[in-house]
């Protein structure tokens, strides 16, 4: 019962940070428009006055509400895997179902229950807790990302392939979370320069996975991208 209300408190808590992804992308896409200033763009001309292409009251109340939001998100990070850590620790430390506890152990007498009675329901419906048990587990891990993509180059392999701001990467071919991120995304991509890597992301609350290859073009990097980790 406990692990169902945790797992029922990390849905919800997946569902805020949702809404917190996609107030984000709202912000990133709208300064992130060809010419714009970006998330970290500067806000004085070539002369070092204001740009007066752009509202800048209005940039850096955008800026610091996306870092405020990235604040809350990472926040809310943290506390689903807290609670997947839980939850799997859980899970491991549960006792397998023996021969013992089934009946079925020396010493045991052994006990057929008819078709269709209240033991084979009973052990049915524990059946299907399992299987539903597992699913939500299954569901809750597929949704960790570890860095957000806050810039992409237009014209780059990681635009051409279908990568898109605000996208959450979930894994990158064989990368995960854990330390050292930056530079086992960058040895990944150039292990596989050329070739199709899988990444799974989450957009929008959805799960996808898309091929990404990494590859030289007419600007920097192999996939002229920019992760934040989170």
């Amino acid at each position: 019962m406990v692990a169902m209300n945790l797992k029922a408190e990390t849905f919800k808590l997946m569902d805020k940070r949702s809404a917190i992804e996609t107030e984000m992308n709202v912000i990133i896409e709208r300064l992130s428009y060809p010419g714009g200033p970006g998330l970290t763009g500067n806000l004085v001309d070539s002369a070092g006055f204001p740009r007066s292409d752009v509202d800048i009251p209005a940039v850096l109340a955008d800026r610091h509400h996306l870092s405020e939001l990235r604040s809350d998100y990472n926040e809310l990070t943290k506390k689903i895997d807290q609670n997947i850590q839980i939850l799997h620790s859980a899970r491991l430390s549960s006792p397998p179902s023996s021969e013992k506890d089934s009946g079925f152990g020396e010493g045991s007498v052994s006990y057929q229950a008819p078709i269709g009675s209240t033991e084979r329901s009973s052990s049915a419906h524990s059946n299907l807790q399992t299987n539903a048990s597992t699913a939500m587990d299954i569901d809750v891990y597929a949704k960790v990302p570890f860095a957000l993509v806050d810039e992409i180059t237009e014209g780059s392999p990681s635009a051409e392939d279908g990568l898109q701001l605000g996208d959450q990467i979930v894994k990158f071919g064989n990368v995960e979370s854990g330390p050292g991120l930056l530079s086992r995304l960058a040895s990944e991509a150039q292990t596989n320069q050329g070739r199709e890597v899988p990444v799974v992301l989450l957009r929008q609350g959805a799960v996808l996975t898309i091929a990404v290859t990494p590859r030289t073009w007419k600007g920097r990097g192999l996939l002229g991208c920019h992760f934040q980790i989170l």
